[in-house]
């Protein structure tokens, strides 16, 4: 008797940071039934905290990952210059209403391209990005007509693409807010104690600058316990 053809593989590659939202991207992609390839990158940011937390949770889920090394000598950013002052709001009011020093120049045109570099070469379907556009810092690569672009890059630019299949992108929460995203977290099981969001290192976050506030702006409008500690924390 003939067996039953195999379901036909959903393999897609997901850009994990190790902060709430690609942490709450790669349980979405587990949910949805996608076999997903991970990549961590370490582009000289200032601490290696978030990189420990990304792999975490693929370790936690069984995930493959890759760490992708991307040198950036020119810097550019208060990310990836220790010497340079990180900001600090004194509430979630202030925060996107200009591009702050934190932005990373073309990092996520970078870091979609090495993704989709990946999704072709493994024959997956999608890159997946945690990218969102409400509650967030105000970067230019993390809007809709950013991600818009770049899938016409995945269409023009690879071979996939001229082929008729192009590889898309996905933005799962690109046009939720930071309670949604909390509130999709927990639905998924997210361990989000395994998660780092501050741009501080250390053992714990500074909950001053621009992500611990939206952060806890996001469990806090959920009504639920962030499981990491934060402290001196106003939002406004």
């Amino acid at each position: 008797m003939p067996r039953p053809p195999m379901a036909r593989s959903k393999k897609a590659v997901v850009l994990l940071s190790g902060g709430l939202d690609s942490a709450t991207v790669l349980y979405w992609a587990l949910a949805q039934g996608w076999q997903p390839k991970a990549l961590i990158f370490d582009y000289g940011q200032r601490h290696s905290r978030e990189i420990a937390s990304a792999k975490a949770l693929c370790k936690k889920t069984g995930v493959a990952y890759d760490v992708i090394p991307v040198k950036l000598p020119w810097r550019g950013s208060s990310l990836l210059d220790k010497g340079s002052a990180l900001p600090s709001a004194k509430s979630t009011r202030d925060i996107g209403a200009q591009i702050p020093s934190t932005y990373v120049p073309g990092r996520n045109t970078l870091f979609l391209s090495y993704g989709l570099s990946c999704a072709e070469a493994l024959g997956a379907e999608v890159v997946m990005i945690g990218a969102n556009a409400l509650d967030y810092s105000g970067y230019p690569d993390c809007r809709p007509d950013f991600i818009s672009a770049m899938a016409k890059v995945y269409k023009l630019g690879t071979k996939a693409g001229r082929q008729g299949k192009p590889i898309r992108i996905v933005a799962p929460l690109l046009k939720l807010s930071k309670s949604q995203i909390v509130k999709l977290g927990i639905r998924l099981g997210v361990p989000y104690q395994l998660t780092w969001s501050c741009y501080q290192g250390g053992k714990k976050p500074c909950g001053t600058c621009d992500s611990c506030l939206l952060r806890t702006k996001g469990f806090r409008e959920a009504g639920i316990a962030d499981p990491t500690i934060y402290r001196n924390i106003k939002i406004g």
